[in-house]
């Protein structure tokens, strides 16, 4: 499975945008996908994920309400749309693939395929 991420950008404070990850591989539609995301100097950490076939979707506390993750298996990709945005959502985002759905199980370690990131910048 190979992704790759796109549609980050700048915008202002309140704005939104939307990140596509558009995933290869026979697999891709049975895997579950994650967003994470990683500011300057801190951790990466996660952002939502949504099942392989869309029925199950998960928000960190900090997006909940804001951020929507969809996904078009016709089209392998996997869509992250993110309105509201605030300046503490800069970062570089990341969209990961694994077998399973979890909603405990957040660690990046246990995802086993990573696109490149897309830097997205809010400011104020």
């Amino acid at each position: 499975v190979q992704l790759q991420a796109s549609g980050g950008g700048l915008v202002q404070a309140g704005g939104s945008l939307r990140l596509s990850c558009a995933g290869s591989g026979r697999t891709f539609s049975s895997r579950t996908v994650g967003w994470f995301r990683q500011g300057l100097g801190k951790k990466r950490e996660f952002v939502a994920a949504i099942s392989g076939t869309g029925g199950n979707t998960y928000y960190a506390h900090s997006v909940e309400g804001r951020f929507t993750i969809s996904r078009d298996n016709a089209k392998n990709t996997v869509y992250l749309q993110m309105n509201s945005l605030k300046p503490e959502d800069t970062a570089v985002y990341y969209c990961a693939a694994r077998l399973y759905f979890s909603t405990t199980d957040l660690n990046p370690g246990t995802y086993d395929y990573w696109g490149q990131g897309t830097q997205v910048t809010v400011s104020s």
